[in-house]
């Protein structure tokens, strides 16, 4: 503690440090709860910014400050009370900078929002809430002036997932690509319409908008009435297409199985879970979607689930270089399961165009 509090020396602190506590289980950043005195003093969190992830603190900081600004200028704007808790407030250094580096790592301070909560559980009612907050979310970004930098390089390009798949099977470093041939080759009939996005972007006919890249349900918090104050975990906030949001959402919040499930008859594309987040989602966000937007929504669906069976067996290719593994198939049963995601939502692909079209009243 005697460390952490050094640190938190350095930031524009209200009141006197009291208690400083492990704050959640995050996978990317380690955060601390820090209490303070007297009781009317804010307190905080602490965290520790992973920056080996984020390899461009500078930018990762200053994509956080321009979206909470102008976040808060629009909730401002909208004569929104308790503001504070309705979007993340960083706490600058006393030399006036948004993080500090202590020679090893690096380090942010914000305020903490009190009297609320996250939820894991995926059902209509929390899909729904995070379909409007998540639309809201883009829709309050559509106009921000400034540019906002790439924390991730080409975190949601699906040409650069291809070609990372090409190069692990023109290798095959762990000799593994015989025994994976079929999905290859059924990669491979999907590949082309897969990159649509880009193609599209390319011709000029979709726009790359700021997004979250990282839509869960636990990405989102709650006040004691179950009402959505604001989105957190904003270290993936960049350019992309629309098709982020909505896509990774489904990829996760949709499957009725699990992730890596070995029963493939359990994996299957939940269109509760589809019409919930659809319904929030175009209730916010249809004040700025184009209709090549709004029309490849499926396809997002489809996308997300094709991204990530991609990326699963480029790792099983590679020999499990990348993602945590407990058993020497796991990314091999990753991949099936996704696979077998994607098909199940390829064939919904109709009854999601007519929902869509019947939330626009086409």
């Amino acid at each position: 503690m005697k460390d952490l509090i050094e640190i938190l020396s350095h930031f524009a602190l209200v009141g006197e440090v009291i208690e400083i506590k492990p704050l959640g289980a995050g996978l990317i950043n380690d955060s601390y709860k820090v209490t303070t005195t007297p009781p009317e003093a804010p307190d905080y969190v602490l965290q520790r910014i992973n920056h080996s992830i984020f390899t461009d603190v500078d930018m990762l900081q200053n994509n956080f400050y321009r979206v909470t600004t102008h976040i808060r200028h629009k909730l401002e704007a909208r004569g929104e009370i308790d503001i504070d808790r309705k979007v993340l407030t960083l706490i600058p250094t006393k030399d006036h900078k948004l993080y500090y580096f202590d020679g090893e790592n690096y380090w942010r301070v914000l305020l903490f929002i009190h009297h609320a909560r996250s939820y894991d559980t995926v059902n209509p009612q929390y899909a729904y809430q995070a379909g409007r907050a998540f639309g809201d979310f883009q829709a309050m970004l559509a106009d921000i002036p400034e540019e906002l930098g790439e924390t991730i390089p080409d975190f949601h390009n699906m040409e650069f997932r291809l070609q990372q798949l090409h190069e692990a099977v023109a290798a095959d470093p762990a000799g593994r690509v015989g025994e994976v041939r079929p999905l290859l080759d059924a990669f491979e009939q999907r590949a082309h319409d897969m990159c649509r996005a880009e193609r599209l972007h390319r011709e000029g006919k979709l726009p790359k908008r700021i997004c979250h890249c990282d839509t869960k349900v636990n990405n989102m918090m709650f006040d004691e009435q179950g009402r959505v104050l604001c989105v957190v975990d904003l270290d993936t906030v960049m350019p992309s297409y629309i098709f982020s949001d909505f896509g990774d959402f489904m990829r996760t919040a949709a499957n009725t199985g699990e992730e890596d499930d070995r029963n493939l008859d359990r994996v299957n594309f939940d269109m509760e879970i589809f019409k919930a987040f659809t319904k929030g989602y175009l209730e916010t966000a249809r004040v700025f979607l184009t209709d090549v937007e709004t029309d490849n929504l499926p396809y997002a669906a489809t996308l997300f689930p094709y991204m990530q069976a991609v990326r699963f067996l480029t790792d099983y290719i590679n020999g499990d270089t990348y993602y945590k593994i407990n058993y020497p198939e796991h990314n091999l049963v990753r991949t099936r399961a996704q696979f077998k995601l994607l098909q199940s939502a390829e064939a919904a692909g109709p009854a999601m165009k007519a929902y869509i079209d019947e939330c626009l009243g086409r």
